[in-house]
């Protein structure tokens, strides 16, 4: 029997808005300032996003138990399944000793910890972002801040900080292909406005990551870093966005980052402070230097990683890989059996009528990006001399260690979907897309809310993407630039979604501390996400930024 969502349920739009915003309330006062351990914050706020689901939109029992499973199986696989392999990776490269090495050679190439910020979390950590996306560049910058000598909280923050920029064109242009998907706006109009405004802060969030970490005095004393790692991420991310496409824009826009920033510590090097920076940050490292053998064998663990789910991630593969997986599973009572309304949807005719929700969960275990990295950990572990019972026991532990944090990242995404399917996220949207001319300000809003809700920049673009269109039809503002600032908005969200904290508390092995994490970000994000409403604002309306929007 199919359901349609009701974005009015209470009769009056102020009153369903707020209940609408319960789940989300519940969810983030739980761990901000009740400091609920998270994963009871999760299940907290999946009850009362169920109870909202069930007793307030009318949803069909049977459909919020379908959507719960449904979302909580998608945050084990292909979320969990990405931390997991990770974090076993890493576990493998401690074991090893490798690791520390690892971190030696990096303070060499960077002995200053804002520096190493920019290089790891910032460069290194965007080229993850274009090859998998899904939680991957947190987790692995944010342990190798922890071993140059991060204390949890800045190495998991910072991190979330610096994952901002690349996330719009995250696993290699997911989100914007997904985008045109719903919008039926040509992808490449997209990627080049997405490509007109995020390096406006590809240029700026190295430069903001620092001063979040050891404040005004110290940002001024690395600003060349911070700038020459702005402009080789920034330029290049216009030129590929706007002539090339979404496909390789994070990956080429890293690389040449990286190899800027490197290339500028051959001949420049910041002054030492003479007092400690803010916010736990370390103190300038003086590393061991190890033979070039041993480097060698330090970092051969991450570029396996780094070539193999850059392969796993190419469109041709993953096809390939997709044919050799299992089918995939429609969810039974809620696969194509929820209908959006308008104006969430366009009004339904003859020729187009409104079609029901997809619910199908991938088990495509071949190709997920998450099999990638463990087929890499395994890899690994050979090459550093693990025997093959050493490297299960090394996996059994990794999975007791995260167990806590792949229930939470079930409970986050199970809220996730009970939101979406009810129809309670369209309400919220809804509410930010009746804002008159400040319409382009709070549509940018509304992707970095989409974001923060799900955790993905994709699925906000499939979530508010038509919304953004249809909104922007009725407020006369062109509908590419609003549905490429669904995008750039989102990607300020990601720092503060409970999904990417779990990831980053986990990395850190700072779980239980979330509330921290919440914190220590939340502010950057709103701030961030502001600034990306203002200039979709100016680029709506004044020359000549106005010029900047794609015909």
């Amino acid at each position: 029997m199919t359901w349609t969502q009701n974005y009015d349920p209470l009769g009056h739009p102020v009153f369903s808005t707020l209940v609408a915003a319960l789940p989300v309330v519940v969810l983030l006062s739980s761990i901000a300032w009740l400091k609920f351990r998270i994963h009871y914050a999760a299940l907290l706020g999946l009850i009362v996003a169920a109870a909202v689901a069930l007793l307030i939109y009318r949803m069909p029992a049977v459909q919020v138990f379908a959507t719960t499973g449904y979302g909580a199986a998608y945050g084990l696989f292909p979320i969990g399944w990405i931390i997991l392999n990770l974090i076993f990776l890493y576990q493998l490269t401690v074991k090893s000793g490798l690791f520390a090495v690892l971190r030696d050679s990096l303070a060499r190439i960077a002995p200053d910890p804002r520096i190493q910020v920019i290089l790891i979390a910032f460069c290194f950590g965007a080229f993850f972002e274009g090859a998998a996306g899904f939680g991957t560049p947190v987790a692995v910058t944010a342990a190798i801040l922890m071993q140059l000598g991060f204390k949890p909280l800045p190495a998991a923050g910072l991190s979330l900080i610096a994952n901002t920029a690349p996330v719009a064109f995250g696993a290699l242009g997911t989100p914007i292909l997904a985008l045109e998907g719903v919008t039926g706006i040509d992808k490449l109009k997209l990627s080049a406005m997405v490509g007109r405004q995020l390096p406006f802060f590809s240029l700026v969030v190295p430069f903001w990551v620092v001063c979040a970490m050891s404040g005004w005095r110290g940002m001024l004393g690395i600003w060349p870093a911070a700038l020459t790692a702005g402009i080789c991420f920034a330029v290049p991310q216009f030129v590929v966005s706007n002539y090339h496409g979404p496909w390789l824009v994070d990956i080429v826009a890293s690389l040449c980052s990286m190899g800027g920033l490197v290339l500028l510590l051959k001949f420049w090097k910041p002054k030492a402070l003479a007092a400690p920076l803010e916010n736990g940050s370390p103190p300038a490292t003086s590393s061991e230097a190890h033979p070039a053998r041993k480097v060698r064998q330090a970092w051969a663990p991450w570029m396996v990683l780094s070539v193999l789910v850059f392969i796993w991630g190419i469109p041709a593969v993953k096809k390939q890989l997709d044919s050799l997986s299992a089918p995939s599973l429609p969810i039974p009572a809620l696969h194509q059996q929820v209908l959006r309304a308008p104006p969430v949807v366009p009004e339904p005719s003859a020729e187009k009528p409104t079609k029901p929700e997809d619910a199908i969960l991938k088990l495509n275990w071949l190709s997920a990006t998450g099999t990638g990295i463990l087929v890499s950990g395994i890899l690994a572990g050979l090459m550093m001399g693990f025997a093959p019972a050493e490297i299960a026991r090394v996996y059994w532990s990794t999975l007791k260690l995260v167990r806590l944090s792949l229930l939470t990242i079930a409970a986050m995404l199970a809220l996730g979907y009970v939101t979406k399917y009810s129809g309670t996220d369209a309400t919220l949207g809804l509410a930010l897309s009746k804002t008159g001319a400040l319409y382009p300000f709070f549509g940018t809003l509304l992707g970095w809310l989409g974001v923060a809700l799900t955790g993905s920049d994709t699925a906000s673009n499939v979530l508010f993407g038509s919304l953004q269109k249809i909104a922007a039809q009725k407020a006369g503002v062109s509908s590419v630039l609003m549905a490429a600032a669904n995008s750039s908005g989102g990607v300020m969200g990601k720092m503060v979604d409970a999904q990417s904290i779990v990831v980053a508390s986990t990395a850190t092995d700072y779980y239980g501390h979330e509330d921290k994490i919440l914190r220590f970000v939340f502010f950057h994000s709103i701030a961030l996400a502001a600034l990306v409403g203002l200039l979709v604002y100016l680029q709506a309306y004044v020359f000549p930024f106005s010029e900047m929007v794609v015909k």
